[in-house]
């Protein structure tokens, strides 16, 4: 499916002390209230300071309108998270573009009329799982229009969520590039800045376990942060524009025999959900340093990643040491920033990984903000 969202403003432009040569965009997701207990996280409970730029997840459609996807949203949710500095909606929840639609006439009246500052268009596997192969030219028809857009509201930010391994997929698999690919890439230049989506790498629909999001590929295996961010530079993103994207959540295997517990190990299924997040195959960092109290740790040396195994259950996650050696790959490599998938999936509020609130946020804070002048 094909998503949408919106943005603007710099929050290291306004605050002292904060530099303004990385950019940190950060997701909070309108289900995070619903969690049970210390894990329900509200706007209320988020630090303004602690990301340049804030995305609100979901919106919706209707009626050919893009509408607040629940009453809450609207009544609750949106006045608190204008209450921070930074102000974004994204707008997707699965919505599927099938027509051509007027972005113009569809957001201008939900970005005004809740004091939105931008437009974030969520780019989710065009042309795979179930998006017909012309959904690609479609979004591009769909970005180019934005563009009109932008020109025509240039108070506006415009920002590109794109799937890390598009196009690279095809290229791992023998295939020749898709000429989209390189058409989608001419338009780069004039977005605010793109997010990758260098995470969802492996997950419990494979058969045999892998990381999340490894920072490195393995020569057998393509998939990986740096992959994606080069993939995409070398398509002719600049640099400066691209964000990686940091999970605060590890995907989770089901192991077919304890003993047999590495990476490449064989899996039948997911793991068991977690406790506040409730979804087979993923546990949030919070969660994941509840399980890590009785499992055996590990480290993926070549990958610079963790996993972790207890009985049958596996998952490979990311925590502070990998979101160290991350951010120092984005700042190596001249990147524009970090982009975090989501703020309430961080140990909001201490209460569960005895670091302190947010200890994966503020990380990535203080390596590309603070002490990235």
């Amino acid at each position: 499916p094909h998503m949408l969202s919106f943005a603007r403003s710099n929050l290291s432009a306004a605050l002292p002390g904060l530099s303004a040569a990385y950019k940190l965009v950060c997701y909070f997701t309108n289900w995070a209230p619903g969690r049970p207990e210390s894990a329900s996280t509200f706007p209320r409970d988020l630090d303004p300071f602690l990301c340049t730029h804030l995305i609100f997840a979901f919106a919706s459609m209707s009626n050919n309108q893009i509408v607040p996807e629940t009453l809450q949203d609207e009544k609750i949710l949106y006045p608190q998270f204008n209450k921070l500095k930074e102000r974004y909606v994204h707008i997707g929840g699965g919505v599927v573009f099938s027509d051509f639609i007027d972005i113009r006439e569809l957001t201008i009246s939900l970005l005004r009329t809740h004091n939105f500052d931008g437009l974030d268009l969520f780019f989710l596997y065009p042309g795979l799982r179930n998006s017909p192969t012309h959904d690609r030219w479609k979004f591009l028809i769909l970005i180019e229009v934005s563009l009109v857009w932008k020109l025509q509201n240039p108070e506006m930010v415009l920002l590109l969520i794109i799937f890390g391994l598009m196009g690279a997929q095809g290229r791992a698999r023998g295939r020749r590039e898709e000429p989209e690919c390189s058409s989608i890439a001419i338009t780069l230049e004039l977005l605010d800045f793109i997010n990758v989506l260098s995470y969802d790498f492996h997950g419990s629909w494979e058969k045999f376990t892998g990381h999340n999001s490894p920072l490195y590929s393995f020569p057998e295996d393509p998939k990986s942060s740096a992959y994606a961010m080069n993939y995409w530079r070398n398509l002719g993103a600049p640099s400066e524009k691209l964000m990686m994207g940091f999970p605060t959540y590890g995907r989770t295997f089901r192991l077919l025999e304890p003993s047999d517990n590495g990476l490449q190990a064989v899996a039948t299924g997911p793991a068991s959900p977690g406790t506040y997040t409730k979804q087979a195959g993923i546990l949030a960092y919070y969660e994941i340093c509840s399980f890590l109290e009785k499992a055996r740790k590990d480290w993926i040396g070549y990958q610079h990643v963790p996993y972790a195994y207890k009985g049958k259950e596996w998952v490979g996650y990311d925590d502070i040491r990998s979101f160290q050696e991350k951010a120092k790959f984005v700042k190596a490599e001249h990147f524009g920033g970090a982009m975090v998938w989501t703020l309430d999936m961080d140990d909001v509020k201490g209460a569960f990984c005895g670091n302190g609130p947010f200890p994966l946020l503020y990380t990535l804070n203080y390596l590309l903000l603070q002490d990235g002048k």
